[in-house]
């Protein structure tokens, strides 16, 4: 089975080169993060053979899961997801799960947190708190899961190109990181993909100052998995190339490969 996740930023500007990797790569499962629409553009992907699960809400946010092994159990946000800027409010659209040849998926697009002092930033706290303790009652019922998404958080200092640009910045922050040891304490396994260039397996290259051809990226893009799951990758990759080229994205997709 391949599984990949992708934070393609607008998938309606995105959507020619979407199918065309779908072709090429052929992904069994494909979490998508940013997709930006509250109607997703679904003829292409099931031509191709694949279910679609999608949660938009217009302009901002977004996700959806495709998937040509099945596609069941579909969640469209989890219990206790905090809204924004009210907590009690209406949730937005970043989370949505669904079984999926066996596999339980979810496609996540945790909130940026803007800058420490904003009230983004305990929003994202609490989001991701909220999701440890979603994801600590669906293990409870599936043996066999995988959280895949943008996570807005580098896990550590090696997963920034150079972490003195990003003192005092989101995204790096004890308690981002500690957010993320807390879901990695559930029993899920951070699988690091291999970099198709140099040493980092970044995801992320800011669009300006020729940041992409200097490599000056991070690792905020991520694949949680149960032990089941993780020790059934057989390989896992960033796709480089799919951030080159005219009108990309500014990530790289993750592809996971599980033997089992």
């Amino acid at each position: 089975m391949r599984l990949a996740t992708w934070n393609v930023n607008s998938v309606n500007a995105r959507l020619p080169r979407l199918v065309e990797w779908l072709e090429a790569v052929e992904p069994d499962i494909l979490c998508l993060q940013e997709t930006k629409t509250a109607e997703f553009p679904a003829a292409d992907a099931e031509r191709l053979g694949y279910e679609i699960a999608a949660f938009g809400d217009g302009r901002w946010n977004g996700v959806a899961l495709l998937s040509r092994v099945g596609l069941d159990g579909v969640a469209e946000g989890f219990p206790g997801e905090p809204g924004f800027p009210d907590p009690a409010g209406p949730r937005e659209a970043r989370a949505v799960g669904a079984t999926c040849g066996g596999l339980r998926v979810w496609s996540v697009y945790v909130p940026n947190g803007r800058t420490p002092e904003d009230p983004h930033y305990q929003y994202k706290l609490a989001w991701l708190a909220a999701l440890r303790e979603a994801l600590g009652s669906e293990l409870g019922s599936f043996e066999r899961l995988a959280v895949c998404g943008d996570f807005n958080v580098a896990p550590t200092d090696a997963d920034v190109w150079d972490p003195a640009q990003f003192v005092g910045a989101t995204h790096v922050t004890p308690p981002e990181r500690e957010a993320l040891a807390r879901l990695r304490e559930l029993g899920l396994s951070d699988v690091v993909p291999t970099p198709m260039k140099g040493p980092f397996p970044f995801t992320y290259w800011d669009y300006r100052a020729g940041m992409f051809h200097q490599n000056k990226g991070m690792r905020i893009d991520l694949v949680y998995a149960s032990a089941p799951v993780a020790n059934g990758v057989s390989g896992a990759y960033v796709d480089r190339e799919a951030r080159k080229g005219k009108g990309p994205s500014d990530h790289a997709p993750i592809v996971v490969d599980l033997s089992v």
